[in-house]
């Protein structure tokens, strides 16, 4: 757990109530320009804390089997979304992953954030080689074609 305590000088301080630091004082830029770096470092530490060490490598066009814990009532269980991973985005803890697959002849998509408790784990059942970064192509296709990554 990490405590922090931060003291801030005299001409940073606001004196009105809206918490607002008056920086058109040349002399308290360099003074809040070090302390949005130090603010972005402590916030990279907590985040590289609550990430997973864990994780399974793939990329765009691969197939995949997403194992999610599902909570009813007082049991959990684990269900799995089997699909083409057809975008990434994001960085950090703020990173999400789109599949998508073919349900009863209807496509389904679900976003799953990469670092999610709820997310047991992500196994690659095939690699595809994909050449883009967002794979929007395949909404259009149907049947078959819809699951081929390929070009």
């Amino acid at each position: 757990m990490i405590v922090l305590v931060l003291e801030f000088p005299r001409a940073m301080r606001s004196t009105n109530s809206s918490c607002k630091v008056d920086t058109s004082n040349e002399s308290v830029r360099p003074q809040s320009r070090g302390l949005y770096e130090l603010m972005n470092q402590i916030i990279d530490a907590i985040e590289k804390e609550q990430e997973k060490g864990d994780l399974t490598q793939f990329s765009v066009g691969d197939s995949v089997r997403v194992h999610t814990r599902v909570v009813e009532g007082d049991k959990e269980r684990i269900q799995i979304f089997t699909g083409v991973v057809i975008g990434r985005k994001g960085r950090g803890l703020n990173e999400t992953f789109t599949v998508r697959r073919i349900s009863y002849g209807e496509g389904v998509e679900r976003v799953f954030p990469l670092h999610s408790p709820r997310i047991a784990k992500v196994e690659v059942e095939q690699q595809g080689r994909a050449r883009r970064a967002k794979l929007n192509y395949l909404r259009g296709r149907k049947g078959k074609e819809a699951t081929a990554v390929r070009e």
